[in-house]
């Protein structure tokens, strides 16, 4: 049985976001929390718990055994993004683009 989780709007770029979530798809449960709890990038934190809430939804919703899944999905989508001006030279003014993300995060039991 497949169990989702969302990360919706997560401070985070999607480029960023991305190469975090490629290194845990197809991982065991507790090998990714072990990937995501030792990466250099404090966004690993945001996966982390998405992975979390995957994992406690299957448990509570579904009764499965949270040690026997595996991320079997993971992607994400692109945010809202929120637009500020910086003033710069000459009158001039830059966009400054803070990107967001949509984390999903599909687990599934290894049966």
């Amino acid at each position: 049985m497949q169990v989702r989780s969302y990360a919706k709007q997560a401070p985070i770029s999607p480029k960023k976001a991305r190469l975090i979530v490629s290194e845990v798809r197809g991982k065991r449960v507790d090998e990714a929390m072990a990937i995501l709890r030792f990466m250099q990038t404090p966004h690993a934190r945001i996966v982390a718990k998405a992975v979390r809430s995957a994992v406690a939804n299957a448990e509570n919703n579904y009764s499965l055994d949270p040690r026997g899944l595996r991320v079997k999905e993971a992607f994400v989508g692109t945010g809202a993004t929120t637009r500020r001006m910086r003033p710069r030279a000459r009158g001039r003014g830059d966009i400054i683009r803070h990107r967001r993300s949509n984390i999903t995060i599909v687990v599934e039991d290894e049966v």
